[in-house]
Formats: structure tokens, sequence, C-alpha cells
């Protein structure tokens, strides 16, 4: 099993910057995707990017050219760089480890991100 704790949230100004950190720890070699979301009051969960166990990476259009995802395979990490930061980037952000361990995913707790205007 696999097991994934977010932090690096808290509350930043519009155009600041802010990364979010994903530590995933338990049978970490089975993971083949890392994704990051996000889910706002009132709102469905979104994507907002992923990186695969090769290293490639997605994002959402609305955080393209903002946001950026990389991972430190030696501490089993994967971290969200968001710069620029909105209003509408604020909501509570989750880590989703997608495994092949009978293709469980396994959720974080999720961070919060408050961006004020």
């Amino acid at each position: 099993q696999v097991q994934v704790v977010e932090s690096g949230g808290g509350l930043v100004q519009a155009g600041g910057s802010l990364r979010l950190s994903c530590e995933a720890s338990g049978s970490t070699f089975t993971i083949t995707a890392i994704g990051w979301y996000r889910q706002a009051p009132g709102k469905q969960r979104e994507l907002v990017g992923s990186i695969s166990s090769g290293g490639s990476t997605n994002y959402a259009d609305s955080v393209k050219g903002r946001f950026t995802i990389s991972r430190d395979n030696a501490k089993n990490t994967v971290y969200l760089q968001m710069n620029s930061l909105k209003p509408e980037d604020t909501a509570v952000y989750f880590c989703k480890a997608d495994t092949r361990w009978y293709s469980s995913a396994f959720w974080g707790q999720g961070t919060q991100v408050t961006v004020s205007s």
C-alpha cells in the first residue's frame, strides 16, 4: 500500500509563489503516476497536473505556464511549484498516487492554498 502526504500550503498574495510537496511512503515502487488535484468550495475536484513514473508531465490549461511539477526520487517526493498565483487558484490541493497494486489509487489529506487579491 502507498501513503501520500501533502504539505506547503498557506496564504499568499496574488502574483506570489508557493511550493507544495507530496511525500509518498509504503510500496512506492508500485506508483505509476502522481497527480495534483484541487477543490474549491462548491466546485468539483479538478486535475491540476500529473507526472508519470517515466517523468512525463501534463497540466491543466488553467495552470499551464505558471505551475510546474517535479520530483525527487531519492526523497520519494513530488513538488508542485506554483507561480503567478491568482485568487482563483484558492482551493484545497490534493496529491493522488496511482499504483499498479490492484490498480488502486491513494489520496493525501489535502493542504489549503489561499490566494488573496
